[in-house]
């Protein structure tokens, strides 16, 4: 289709900030709606929404693809991908404790916002995906102290909105960048937890027990007993109890205190009975004489989850006991959190301490200290509002290349040692079926949002013959924007109504939300899904794919469809020559692809078209110079291998999979692909 043929009416009221483009637009789109979000995963992204006139596609006859018809509903790819922050930066868990981001993991819960009224609030979200690579690094310094090492490339959320590391105000890397003016919006560095030492332990059981536990020698007339019990409806912290006195060989026994009722929850105690154990507990509850840092953060933990809350952005510890409350405010003193001592005159004593400076304070002391239960640590619907010392002070560039880390997750950010951090979203660095000549769009995609109904008005015509549609070969149908326009559910339930016989390639996970839609499709016709994965080799991957989903990653969602019933093919693709192309290789990838329960696997050699060529040729004389003689040799004649190498490499992927039992490789042997037709005098078809 061409773009002149596609028009938009602006949208009246739209809540989504949505207006129409005024000419002249990008593509000659006249009467597209230019809409953005003011969300960070599309920060800086226009979306062209258009009224498309057609939506299945002729593919062009010259093409080498194994199917005549086509459905995009994108035009350019909201995938993107920068690399930010040094593997040793804190990010902020879910359960309230950091890991460093080299070691999150996909599946992890972390914080990330959303913006809710006139606030930014904290929300729970999910790592999706991971990735790393080695960049020029820079190190920004807060007023508070608070440093970050990260790319450029990286943007921060500041009072100004999301802005990059580096930039320029004129010319190619003309963009929002960091000035001292700024500040970061957030609650500052993450301060260091504490080390589970001997005294920590007993610090931690000095507060829980004294705040909680029964502890005693009674005497009676049948004799004396001794009895230790402690009560709780958090198993974190009656865990972490159970371990802390085991440690000390105090060993006690589990049993249900109270059962859950109508608004009460189940209680869970340990007991122990044995005169020695008493004596040993009463012994690690002693107060010292000069309490070490590591007590002193314990007995805070311990006295927290014994007697402590934190609900509507206020953190409060009670007791009636005056040595309680003196330990208490002489180890906040000594950390430099600030507290009031409430005494409202009860009758039974009992006192408040009140912590004060707001939310960085919270995090700081459950940082400091790490209490053991998770829900009085949430601070999920809390706002995120300015901080004054936390303005740019220093912007350095470090002069190294470091190893840098990024992730993807479910809103777009996520907290990075206090301040919010913008993610990565993955982004294919190369596209490897050429079915379009035009350019792929990074920041201005070109969504048509009729493709549901067009779909179905094509599929009824009656000059449609219900052929083959392929989906997904010219950017991924499950980019991230689809996320949010949800175009593929309506084309889908189409395709199904109609019986049409489809497929679809993809490296995204958005795939699995339409497996519903998916099975009900494949009852009534042919739906064929594939995935591509190149190699394996992690090293590989971060130098010539950084961008684009983990190997790994792409495989588990391999699994999960296979797991649901559907027959996965992989495209075994790119295959670099002289990189992914050796035996090692090659039965790593197929191994991991049979081990996903692929059904099929189609090798595919490494294709370089005009704009992919001279990306490739940079990154291949910088990183691997020696190969360089070899790839002019290769595609000295144009963007494909010569034939002869694509047999040779088919071959030997067909002879992997039979060794790990899939036998369907010959599926993709490319023998029967035309020789490239020469290329005009006149075209410079080298390499380099």
């Amino acid at each position: 289709m061409r773009w002149d043929n596609l028009t938009a009416p602006p949208v009246e009221g739209d809540p989504e900030r949505a207006a129409p483009a005024t000419p002249p637009l990008p593509l000659a789109l006249p009467g597209a709606v230019a809409r953005t979000f003011d969300t960070p995963e599309f920060a800086g992204m226009t979306f062209y929404e258009v009224q498309a006139k057609s939506i299945i596609n002729r593919v062009p006859g010259q093409s080498r693809v194994p199917f005549e018809w086509t459905i995009n509903p994108y035009r350019g790819c909201s995938h993107g991908c920068v690399y930010c922050l040094g593997g040793d930066t804190p990010i902020l868990m879910a359960d309230g404790r950091t890991k460093p981001i080299s070691e999150l993991e996909p599946g992890d819960r972390i914080y990330g916002t959303e913006r809710r009224g006139a606030y930014r609030r904290y929300v729970v979200t999910t790592v999706l995906d991971k990735w790393s690579t080695v960049k020029a690094a820079y190190r920004v310094t807060l007023e508070d102290g608070t440093t970050l090492i990260a790319s450029g490339d990286h943007r921060f959320l500041s009072e100004r909105g999301w802005k990059y590391v580096t930039g320029a105000m004129h010319g190619s890397n003309r963009r929002p960048y960091l000035t001292t003016n700024n500040r970061l919006i957030g609650t500052g560095r993450f301060a260091a937890g504490p080390k589970e030492s001997p005294d920590y332990r007993r610090g931690y059981l000095c507060g829980m027990v004294r705040g909680d536990a029964h502890l005693g020698t009674f005497s009676y007339s049948y004799g004396v007993v001794h009895r230790f019990r402690l009560a709780l409806c958090d198993d974190e912290a009656l865990s972490r109890s159970e371990r802390y006195l085991a440690h000390e060989g105090v060993a006690t026994q589990r049993f249900t205190f109270t059962q859950a009722s109508t608004g009460r929850r189940a209680m869970t105690a340990i007991r122990t009975s044995k005169q020695r154990d008493i004596e040993t507990i009463t012994d690690l509850i002693r107060w010292p004489v000069d309490p070490s840092d590591d007590w002193r953060l314990g007995f805070l933990a311990g006295i927290f989850d014994a007697e402590g809350s934190c609900s509507r952005g206020v953190l409060r510890i009670t007791n009636s006991d005056d040595a309680i409350l003196d330990q208490t405010t002489e180890a906040l003193r000594r950390f430099g959190l600030s507290f009031v001592l409430e005494d409202r005159g009860q009758p039974n004593r009992v006192r408040e301490i009140r912590l004060t400076g707001g939310l960085a304070a919270r995090l700081r002391f459950f940082h400091l200290t790490d209490p053991a239960i998770t829900r009085k640590r949430s601070i999920e619907g809390a706002a995120l509002k300015h901080q004054t010392a936390l303005r740019v002070v220093d912007i350095q560039a470090l002069g190294l290349e470091l190893p840098l880390w990024d992730i993807t997750t479910g809103t777009g950010d996520f907290i990075a040692n206090g301040v919010v951090s913008h993610n990565c979203f993955a982004r294919n660095t190369h596209t490897y079926l050429d079915l379009d000549a035009g350019a792929d769009f990074d920041r201005k995609v070109i969504v048509k949002v009729n493709a549901g109904e067009l779909v179905r008005r094509e599929l009824a015509a009656p000059k449609w013959r219900g052929a083959h549609v392929a989906m997904g070969t010219n950017v991924d149908c499950y980019q991230r924007a689809e996320g949010r326009y949800r175009l593929m559910p309506q084309i889908i339930a189409a395709l199904r109504d109609f019986a049409n016989p489809f497929s679809i390639l993809t490296k995204g996970t958005l795939i699995l939300r339409d497996l519903p839609l998916l099975r009900e499709a494949a009852e009534v016709t042919r739906v064929g899904i594939s995935y591509s994965v190149g190699f394996v080799d992690e090293q590989l991957w971060r130098s010539v794919e950084p961008g684009t989903p983990h190997p790994r990653r792409r495989l588990d969602a391999v699994r999960a469809l296979a797991d649901a019933g559907f027959p996965v093919g992989v495209l075994m693709a790119p295959i670099l020559p002289g990189l992914s192309d050796g035996d090692e290789s090659i039965d790593a990838t197929v191994s991991a692809i049979a081990a996903a329960g692929a059904t099929s696997v189609t090798p595919l050699a490494l294709h370089l078209r005009p704009g992919a060529r001279e990306w490739y040729a940079h990154w291949l004389a910088r990183e691997h110079p020696h190969l360089v003689p070899r790839y002019r040799e290769l595609y000295r004649a144009g963007a494909y291998a010569p034939q002869a190498y694509q047999r040779e490499l088919t071959a030997r992927v067909r002879i992997a999979a039979r060794r790990h039992g899939l036998h369907r490789a010959e599926l993709g042997d490319n023998r029967s692909l035309p020789e490239p037709p020469p290329p005009p005098a006149a075209e410079q078809l080298t390499l380099l």
